[in-house]
Protein backbone atom coordinates (compact mmCIF):
# COMPACT_ATOMS: atom_id res chain seq x y z
CA UNK A 1 0.00 0.00 0.00
CA UNK A 2 1.72 3.35 -0.90
CA UNK A 3 1.46 6.31 1.36
CA UNK A 4 0.75 9.89 1.30
CA UNK A 5 3.60 12.13 -0.67
CA UNK A 6 5.31 14.25 1.75
CA UNK A 7 6.47 17.40 0.55
CA UNK A 8 10.06 19.35 1.80
CA UNK A 9 10.44 23.02 1.35
CA UNK A 10 12.26 20.92 -1.67
CA UNK A 11 9.57 18.87 -3.30
CA UNK A 12 6.81 21.36 -3.19
CA UNK A 13 6.59 22.60 -7.03
CA UNK A 14 7.53 26.43 -7.92
CA UNK A 15 4.07 28.22 -9.00
CA UNK A 16 1.98 25.11 -9.71
CA UNK A 17 -0.36 22.86 -8.32
CA UNK A 18 0.32 20.82 -5.48
CA UNK A 19 -2.85 18.56 -6.61
CA UNK A 20 -6.12 19.98 -7.74
CA UNK A 21 -7.20 21.42 -4.36
CA UNK A 22 -3.69 23.74 -3.27
CA UNK A 23 -1.64 25.96 -5.13
CA UNK A 24 2.29 26.29 -4.35
CA UNK A 25 3.57 30.25 -4.74
CA UNK A 26 7.50 30.50 -4.81
CA UNK A 27 8.24 33.79 -3.24
CA UNK A 28 11.01 35.60 -3.74
CA UNK A 29 9.61 39.28 -3.00
CA UNK A 30 6.05 40.00 -2.67
CA UNK A 31 2.21 39.03 -3.83
CA UNK A 32 -1.01 40.31 -3.33
CA UNK A 33 -2.87 37.58 -0.73
CA UNK A 34 -6.48 37.23 0.05
CA UNK A 35 -7.17 36.83 4.07
CA UNK A 36 -7.38 33.40 4.74
CA UNK A 37 -6.00 31.52 1.84
CA UNK A 38 -2.59 30.91 3.04
CA UNK A 39 -2.89 27.61 5.04
CA UNK A 40 0.93 27.40 5.24
CA UNK A 41 4.40 28.52 4.28
CA UNK A 42 7.87 27.71 4.66
CA UNK A 43 10.87 30.61 4.72
CA UNK A 44 10.65 34.31 5.86
CA UNK A 45 7.69 36.19 4.75
CA UNK A 46 6.18 38.88 6.21
CA UNK A 47 1.97 39.86 5.93
CA UNK A 48 1.30 43.37 5.74
CA UNK A 49 -2.31 45.05 5.60
CA UNK A 50 -3.46 46.97 3.05
CA UNK A 51 -2.85 50.66 4.10
CA UNK A 52 -0.87 49.33 7.32
CA UNK A 53 3.04 49.25 6.65
CA UNK A 54 5.80 50.27 4.66
CA UNK A 55 4.91 49.41 1.02
CA UNK A 56 2.49 52.29 0.29
CA UNK A 57 4.09 52.68 -3.27
CA UNK A 58 3.38 49.03 -4.31
CA UNK A 59 -0.39 49.38 -3.03
CA UNK A 60 -0.62 52.78 -5.11
CA UNK A 61 0.45 50.93 -8.41
CA UNK A 62 -1.51 47.21 -7.83
CA UNK A 63 -4.29 47.62 -5.59
CA UNK A 64 -7.15 50.03 -6.22
CA UNK A 65 -10.29 48.62 -4.36
CA UNK A 66 -10.76 50.11 -1.07
CA UNK A 67 -13.84 48.34 -0.38
CA UNK A 68 -12.03 45.23 -0.54
CA UNK A 69 -8.73 46.45 1.47
CA UNK A 70 -9.60 45.20 4.71
CA UNK A 71 -9.59 41.70 3.07
CA UNK A 72 -6.10 41.67 1.53
CA UNK A 73 -2.81 41.52 2.68
CA UNK A 74 0.18 41.62 0.95
CA UNK A 75 2.72 38.88 1.55
CA UNK A 76 6.50 39.60 1.13
CA UNK A 77 9.83 38.09 1.48
CA UNK A 78 11.37 34.64 0.28
CA UNK A 79 10.22 31.22 0.66
CA UNK A 80 7.16 28.70 -0.58
CA UNK A 81 3.29 29.42 0.32
CA UNK A 82 0.58 27.11 -0.06
CA UNK A 83 -2.65 28.65 -1.00
CA UNK A 84 -5.95 26.43 -0.52
CA UNK A 85 -9.72 27.51 -0.19
CA UNK A 86 -12.25 25.40 1.37
CA UNK A 87 -10.98 22.11 -0.70
CA UNK A 88 -12.53 23.90 -4.11
CA UNK A 89 -10.73 23.60 -7.52
CA UNK A 90 -7.60 25.95 -7.32
CA UNK A 91 -5.53 26.91 -10.42
CA UNK A 92 -3.50 29.49 -11.53
CA UNK A 93 -3.65 31.96 -14.85
CA UNK A 94 -1.66 34.11 -16.67
CA UNK A 95 -2.84 37.15 -18.38
CA UNK A 96 -0.56 38.81 -21.10
CA UNK A 97 -1.36 43.33 -21.49
CA UNK A 98 -5.14 41.70 -20.53
CA UNK A 99 -7.91 42.18 -18.54
CA UNK A 100 -9.93 39.89 -16.39
CA UNK A 101 -12.72 40.24 -14.27
CA UNK A 102 -13.87 37.30 -11.52
CA UNK A 103 -15.69 37.11 -8.42
CA UNK A 104 -14.18 38.68 -5.92
CA UNK A 105 -14.88 35.75 -3.65
CA UNK A 106 -12.77 33.27 -5.92
CA UNK A 107 -9.83 34.96 -6.39
CA UNK A 108 -6.88 34.05 -4.18
CA UNK A 109 -4.09 35.91 -4.94
CA UNK A 110 -2.39 38.08 -7.50
CA UNK A 111 1.50 38.89 -8.41
CA UNK A 112 1.82 42.89 -7.99
CA UNK A 113 2.35 43.47 -12.20
CA UNK A 114 -1.07 43.19 -11.89
CA UNK A 115 -3.16 45.83 -11.17
CA UNK A 116 -6.79 45.43 -9.46
CA UNK A 117 -9.52 47.80 -9.80
CA UNK A 118 -13.21 47.36 -8.76
CA UNK A 119 -15.24 46.17 -11.04
CA UNK A 120 -18.51 48.55 -11.30
CA UNK A 121 -20.62 44.53 -11.12
CA UNK A 122 -21.28 44.20 -7.86
CA UNK A 123 -19.36 41.27 -6.77
CA UNK A 124 -16.76 41.70 -8.90
CA UNK A 125 -13.04 42.07 -9.74
CA UNK A 126 -10.99 43.12 -12.06
CA UNK A 127 -7.12 42.66 -12.95
CA UNK A 128 -5.42 44.15 -15.74
CA UNK A 129 -2.00 43.52 -16.72
CA UNK A 130 0.40 40.81 -16.86
CA UNK A 131 0.92 38.47 -14.71
CA UNK A 132 0.07 35.37 -12.85
CA UNK A 133 -2.92 35.19 -10.41
CA UNK A 134 -4.65 32.30 -8.38
CA UNK A 135 -8.29 31.12 -8.29
CA UNK A 136 -10.72 28.98 -7.31
CA UNK A 137 -14.04 27.29 -8.83
CA UNK A 138 -16.17 24.70 -7.11
CA UNK A 139 -15.54 22.02 -9.71
CA UNK A 140 -12.79 22.39 -13.16
CA UNK A 141 -13.08 25.66 -15.29
CA UNK A 142 -14.51 25.57 -18.43
CA UNK A 143 -13.29 28.34 -20.92
CA UNK A 144 -15.88 29.43 -23.76
CA UNK A 145 -15.76 32.32 -26.38
CA UNK A 146 -18.83 34.51 -27.01
CA UNK A 147 -21.36 35.15 -27.83
CA UNK A 148 -22.85 33.11 -25.26
CA UNK A 149 -25.22 32.90 -22.66
CA UNK A 150 -24.60 31.78 -19.06
CA UNK A 151 -25.88 30.60 -16.19
CA UNK A 152 -25.06 33.51 -13.23
CA UNK A 153 -24.35 30.79 -10.37
CA UNK A 154 -22.36 29.06 -13.05
CA UNK A 155 -19.85 31.93 -14.05
CA UNK A 156 -16.75 32.94 -12.74
CA UNK A 157 -15.60 35.59 -14.86
CA UNK A 158 -14.50 36.89 -18.37
CA UNK A 159 -11.68 37.89 -20.10
CA UNK A 160 -10.79 40.57 -22.65
CA UNK A 161 -14.38 40.91 -23.26
CA UNK A 162 -17.52 43.46 -22.39
CA UNK A 163 -19.02 43.26 -19.21
CA UNK A 164 -22.85 41.10 -19.90
CA UNK A 165 -26.14 42.04 -19.65
CA UNK A 166 -29.02 40.47 -17.86
CA UNK A 167 -31.29 38.05 -20.71
CA UNK A 168 -35.10 37.08 -19.16
CA UNK A 169 -36.77 34.39 -21.58
CA UNK A 170 -39.60 36.33 -23.51
CA UNK A 171 -42.73 33.92 -21.90
CA UNK A 172 -41.11 34.07 -18.16
CA UNK A 173 -40.79 38.11 -18.61
CA UNK A 174 -44.82 38.15 -19.92
CA UNK A 175 -45.49 36.10 -16.71
CA UNK A 176 -43.86 38.18 -14.66
CA UNK A 177 -45.06 41.36 -15.54
CA UNK A 178 -48.74 39.48 -15.53
CA UNK A 179 -51.49 40.22 -13.32
CA UNK A 180 -51.51 37.09 -11.25
CA UNK A 181 -47.22 37.13 -10.62
CA UNK A 182 -47.36 40.86 -10.16
CA UNK A 183 -49.89 40.08 -7.42
CA UNK A 184 -48.74 36.41 -6.15
CA UNK A 185 -45.36 35.77 -7.38
CA UNK A 186 -46.83 32.67 -8.82
CA UNK A 187 -46.44 31.16 -12.29
CA UNK A 188 -44.41 29.02 -14.62
CA UNK A 189 -40.52 29.41 -14.02
CA UNK A 190 -38.04 27.02 -16.11
CA UNK A 191 -35.46 27.62 -13.11
CA UNK A 192 -33.47 28.52 -16.24
CA UNK A 193 -34.90 32.09 -17.20
CA UNK A 194 -32.29 34.16 -16.26
CA UNK A 195 -29.31 34.07 -17.82
CA UNK A 196 -25.95 36.42 -18.54
CA UNK A 197 -25.45 37.48 -22.36
CA UNK A 198 -22.09 37.78 -23.65
CA UNK A 199 -21.42 39.33 -26.70
CA UNK A 200 -17.85 40.65 -28.98
CA UNK A 201 -14.59 38.98 -28.23
CA UNK A 202 -12.73 37.59 -25.50
CA UNK A 203 -13.31 34.03 -23.42
CA UNK A 204 -15.43 33.59 -20.23
CA UNK A 205 -14.96 31.00 -17.17
CA UNK A 206 -17.73 28.80 -16.06
CA UNK A 207 -17.38 26.45 -13.57
CA UNK A 208 -18.67 22.77 -14.19
CA UNK A 209 -21.75 23.40 -11.25
CA UNK A 210 -24.49 25.92 -10.80
CA UNK A 211 -23.43 26.06 -7.29
CA UNK A 212 -21.52 28.89 -5.77
CA UNK A 213 -18.94 29.00 -3.29
CA UNK A 214 -20.48 29.92 -0.40
CA UNK A 215 -19.61 33.16 0.19
CA UNK A 216 -17.40 35.33 2.30
CA UNK A 217 -17.21 38.43 3.74
CA UNK A 218 -15.13 40.12 0.78
CA UNK A 219 -16.16 43.84 0.76
CA UNK A 220 -19.41 45.67 1.20
CA UNK A 221 -21.10 48.30 -1.23
CA UNK A 222 -20.46 51.91 -0.83
CA UNK A 223 -23.04 54.30 0.17
CA UNK A 224 -22.81 56.00 -2.86
CA UNK A 225 -25.39 57.70 -5.22
CA UNK A 226 -25.08 56.08 -8.42
CA UNK A 227 -23.15 52.93 -7.00
CA UNK A 228 -25.51 49.47 -7.60
CA UNK A 229 -26.29 48.34 -4.48
CA UNK A 230 -25.24 51.49 -2.50
CA UNK A 231 -27.89 51.40 -0.66
CA UNK A 232 -28.86 55.19 -0.62
CA UNK A 233 -31.23 56.56 1.37
CA UNK A 234 -35.34 56.01 -0.54
CA UNK A 235 -36.18 59.73 -1.43
CA UNK A 236 -38.32 61.49 0.98
CA UNK A 237 -42.55 61.30 1.10
CA UNK A 238 -43.34 62.99 -1.95
CA UNK A 239 -40.47 62.78 -4.17
CA UNK A 240 -40.39 58.78 -4.14
CA UNK A 241 -40.79 57.41 -7.69
CA UNK A 242 -43.46 54.98 -8.44
CA UNK A 243 -42.14 51.52 -7.91
CA UNK A 244 -42.63 48.46 -10.40
CA UNK A 245 -44.84 45.35 -8.96
CA UNK A 246 -43.40 42.25 -7.59
CA UNK A 247 -39.59 41.06 -7.96
CA UNK A 248 -38.81 43.56 -10.55
CA UNK A 249 -39.31 46.40 -7.78
CA UNK A 250 -36.81 44.80 -5.93
CA UNK A 251 -34.40 44.99 -8.52
CA UNK A 252 -35.51 48.69 -8.81
CA UNK A 253 -34.76 49.18 -5.03
CA UNK A 254 -31.50 47.37 -4.98
CA UNK A 255 -30.19 49.06 -8.23
CA UNK A 256 -31.16 52.77 -7.36
CA UNK A 257 -33.33 53.13 -9.98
Amino acid sequence: MTGPVVHDVHTLPSDDNVHEYAFSVALDGQWFLQKGKMIAYYGRIDFHGIGHGPLDLLISRSFHSPLHAADWVVAEGRGKMLLADRAFDVNSYDLDEGNLTIRSGNLLAFQPSLSLKQSIIPGFLTLIGTGKFVAASNGPVVFVEPPIRVDPQALVGWADCPSPCHHYDHRYLRGFLGEVRARTGLGGASGEEHQFEFVGAGTVLLQSTEQLMPELATGATVTEEGVPGGGVPAPQSGSQPPQLPGGIGGLQRRFGL
